[in-house]
């Protein structure tokens, strides 16, 4: 599994690595029951601190999305996967806004502007 942060970013890393997972959940790589990385590894990995990345998981177990145990490590719950609809409406609304010029970040304040309304 492949974790990617921008260090250069303004968004915090621990937002960019749980936005990731994320994106692994919504396109179906990652599963229900499947194991996360540890902490240390996609720390050693991404040559982050430990601390940011469990930040990150404590995020995402918040959300329901993984469950956090000793000696378990990260584990993604049976509620994390999106339904395949969404997936396809997700996709069908970026082609349409590739179609229409409109760039990602215009596309993602849409997106938050209806989703708070």
């Amino acid at each position: 599994m492949l974790f990617r942060v921008d260090p250069t970013s303004t968004v915090p890393l621990f937002d960019q690595l749980a936005a990731s997972v994320r994106t692994e959940l919504a396109r179906g790589t990652l599963r229900a029951g499947e194991r996360l990385p540890s902490a240390r590894e996609v720390a050693a990995a991404l040559d982050i601190n430990i601390h940011t990345v469990l930040k990150a998981y404590q995020e995402l177990r918040d959300e329901g999305l993984i469950d956090l145990r000793r000696g378990r490590g990260a584990v993604v719950t049976e509620s994390a996967g999106l339904p395949p609809e969404l997936l396809a409406a997700v996709r069908a609304l970026v082609v349409e806004a590739r179609r229409g010029e409109v760039g990602v970040t215009t596309l993602t304040a849409l997106i938050r502007e209806e989703y708070s309304a």
